[in-house]
């Protein structure tokens, strides 16, 4: 999706504040505020928790499709950054979400993904990891992360497998994933690469695991998301900084065709991707243009 190239030029000159401000007063993204209170969009990122006693946050875009819609696959490039001193109890992450549900039933979603967190809790330690996760009933009773169960396949000479620690350069890294269903076996395979040019395969999730995404997906969604204690201050999104020019971007966003090739872009305007974001006062989101957008924030949210 491609706004004017003005509101690009305007994105990047603005100061940290004015970005901070700058999706609000944006009219393509004034829904924000009507879908914060809505938690269906929330629950495509964050598997359930078995407590209340988490608090789970967001920012992100989604392919603005319906139950009907038919989807492929999707690519994305991630800025990757460091938080060596996160608390046991806080996880930051970027990903994109591959995903096929029908309106209005969580038990219905299944959904691949692939990006990276720093989650404390799952690996003992707050460096960065490349991760993968899957459900194919909302995670009610499927799936895992990484290869924690039987789902996804790794392929041998990959070049990272899920879990591994993705060492950030001066605390930033780049890498791209495209995600999509094979035309050849059916199987949802997962590519991943530093350069976005030279990806190469990184494993799979066979079809057999899904029940409503065995032929597509009906919904691909980017971004980042936090998870806290309840009365814990949220941990930062992104690099910790509001969205602007020296923010955490995803960038190189396309549908993929099941050949595997990029074949398409979001639609320009608000038809093409649909903003969401669950806490205006902690966390932001730019606009979309050329192919990218910038997100994050301190986080201090308790709730």
């Amino acid at each position: 999706m491609h706004l004017p190239q003005l509101l690009l030029v305007l994105l990047m000159v603005l100061s940290d504040h004015a970005s901070a401000l700058s999706w609000f007063e944006n009219p393509y993204l004034r829904n924000v505020i009507a879908f914060e209170k809505q938690s269906s969009n929330s629950s495509l990122l964050i598997p359930k928790t078995d407590t209340e006693s988490m608090v789970n946050h967001y920012a992100c875009y989604d392919s603005n499709t319906t139950p009907k819609s038919v989807l492929t696959g999707g690519m994305g490039s991630f800025d990757v950054h460091s938080f060596p001193t996160l608390k046991d109890n806080h996880l930051i992450a970027s990903a994109m979400w591959v995903t096929n549900q029908k309106r209005g039933d969580y038990s219905s979603i299944n959904s691949a993904s692939a990006g990276w967190e720093v989650n404390p809790i799952r690996y003992g330690d707050s460096k960065t990891h490349f991760y993968t996760l899957w459900t194919a009933d909302g995670h009610k009773s499927t799936g895992c992360s990484n290869l924690e169960c039987d789902g996804f396949v790794p392929v041998n000479y990959a070049p990272i497998t899920p879990g591994d620690t993705l060492e950030t350069n001066g605390g930033q890294e780049k890498f791209t994933i495209k995600i999509f269903r094979s035309k050849d076996d059916g199987d949802w395979w997962l590519h991943f690469g530093y350069d976005n040019q030279n990806l190469s395969r990184v494993g799979y999730w066979p079809k057999r695991i899904f029940n409503n995404m065995a032929d597509h997906a009906n919904l691909i969604t980017w971004g980042g998301f936090t998870q806290s204690s309840a009365g814990d201050a949220s941990p930062a999104m992104g690099n910790g900084q509001w969205p602007g020019e020296t923010s955490a971007f995803v960038r190189n966003i396309k549908y993929v065709n099941t050949n595997g090739q990029a074949d398409s872009e979001p639609a320009p305007g608000h038809k093409g991707l649909r903003a969401y974001l669950s806490h205006h006062k902690c966390y932001g989101l730019s606009p979309f243009i050329n192919d990218m957008f910038s997100y994050g924030g301190p986080g201090g949210c308790t709730k």
